[in-house]
């Protein structure tokens, strides 16, 4: 019978962060200024500290985790890694799969991975306040959880449309004691500017971004701290892939292919950047980012250098975007409606070094509903999309006869998205292919830069 539940003690929580930029073919293209020339570290502390920073600029191939993080890590870490025997029954292919599970963290995904991390650092350099976006909800729930373990008081701007969606989620980041606000506001410069032009704004994760940088730049007890996207918030998710690869030595295996939700980029980058250390010593593995058709940035996106986030506020990223006005509808995989995506996994994309693939919303709960019928868990709307594209891989290894190994990121639980799920019972979800001449229209306004 094959072993289902595959574990690790906690003394194999990773001493270290791995930081994928070591062994990129080519260095990482730079952030710009608004003079269109690249930055240097300064030009960030206004809204980081300096060892956060570091990270960011870092091509390390390791970083130490500090002790007390790591000792924050073990509420859950080592996260559990399953093999899907029944989903494999129910599918009847010959191919092997497997799952990370993230959601057994208190705040229910992997973004504690990252947040955890962020607020030691900020403690450590005598931050008071944070502030941040969140989308889903599973990036601010994550943020206010660490913020009161480190003594950190925590304000959430989080998408309109998300905060009515999902009022549990505003829940439990209040409960940890952060305060939440639905974006855009009229508190920011950036809110009261999106909201005369639009008084209904669903919102955006590119406005809310814009307030909590606002905000955080204009107060020096406060700094800002982002769910996905940036460099360091990637190298912190790399305990996913760092423990899964583990796991699957633990039962002499080792995946064909892996697959991982792909909105900012923290949760595809987590469990695949490790493996990609082994592609780049030329081991054949195949890293899959699955995103929503709705949002389509790799896919349909343009490699261009573009603000993160809607006013203009932060320096401008090389990556793929569907331009930083780009207003996504109100799908409810929040933590993927994000219009650009992160740098490293950007440039990897176009050296195509990695994949990326672009599913409906209606096939990826399609595949939510039989995986938690097989394995049990609800999955979040975000990790449905990895159980989608995992399934129609395994589907062609039924009509092939391959019997490939699988691996995908189920980054979050479900419990908090059950309206979205009552939706799909009632035939009221939809399919949306953002169309070109949207994506046209945003990408006429992207900013001007002559830089090679």
């Amino acid at each position: 019978m094959s072993q289902v539940k595959i574990l690790l003690d906690e003394n194999e929580i990773p001493k270290q962060w791995y930081n994928v930029v070591a062994d990129m073919p080519n260095p990482p293209t730079p952030p710009l200024g608004p003079d269109g020339k690249p930055i240097g570290p300064e030009a960030l502390t206004a809204i980081f500290p300096m060892s956060l920073i570091e990270q960011e600029v870092s091509n390390q191939r390791w970083i130490d985790i500090p002790e007390p993080v790591r000792e924050a890590y073990r509420m859950w870490r080592p996260s559990p890694l399953f093999r899907a025997v029944h989903l494999e029954k129910a599918l009847g292919t010959p191919a092997k799969i497997y799952y990370k599970y993230e959601g057994v963290s208190p705040a229910g995904s992997h973004k504690p991975n990252t947040a955890i991390a962020q607020a030691y650092y900020n403690q450590q350099a005598g931050i008071k306040r944070l502030t941040t976006e969140t989308g889903a909800g599973q990036w601010g729930s994550s943020l206010a959880l660490v913020g009161q373990k480190f003594g950190i008081q925590v304000r959430v701007y989080m998408v309109k449309v998300s905060y009515e969606q999902k009022p549990f989620r505003r829940s439990m980041m209040q409960t940890w004691g952060a305060e939440v606000l639905a974006s855009p506001t009229d508190q920011t410069e950036s809110g009261r500017k999106i909201l005369a032009a639009d008084p209904n704004s669903q919102g955006s994760l590119g406005i809310a971004i814009s307030e909590a940088v606002e905000e955080a730049a204009s107060r020096a007890d406060t700094n800002y701290s982002l769910g996905s996207v940036l460099n360091h918030v990637l190298l912190h998710q790399t305990v996913i892939g760092q423990e899964a690869k583990k796991q699957l030595e633990m039962v002499g295996d080792y995946p064909d292919m892996i697959f991982a939700p792909c909105g900012g980029g923290s949760n595809f980058g987590g469990i695949a950047f490790p493996f990609f250390a082994d592609k780049a010593a030329g081991k054949n593995i195949r890293l899959v980012a699955v995103e929503p058709t709705s949002c389509p940035t790799l896919t349909k996106g343009k490699y261009a250098y573009d603000f993160g986030d809607t006013v203009g506020l932060t320096p401008l990223m090389k990556m793929y975007t569907l331009g930083h006005d780009f207003m996504p509808p109100g799908i409810h995989a929040g933590g993927l409606r994000y219009h650009g995506d992160s740098a490293l996994v950007s440039q990897l994309y176009s050296e195509g070094l990695i994949e990326a693939v672009a599913v409906p919303q209606v096939a990826t709960f399609e595949a939510g509903v039989l995986f938690a019928k097989t394995e049990g868990i609800i999955p979040a709307p975000e990790s449905n999309h990895a159980i989608r594209a995992c399934i129609d891989e395994a589907m062609r290894c039924k009509e092939s006869g391959e019997p490939k190994t699988l691996l995908f990121n189920l980054s979050g639980h479900g419990h908090f998205d059950m309206a979205a799920y009552d939706r799909y019972f009632q035939n009221e979800l939809e399919d949306y292919d953002y169309p070109e001449e949207a994506i046209k229209k945003s990408m006429a306004n992207l900013p001007d830069v002559d830089f090679p």
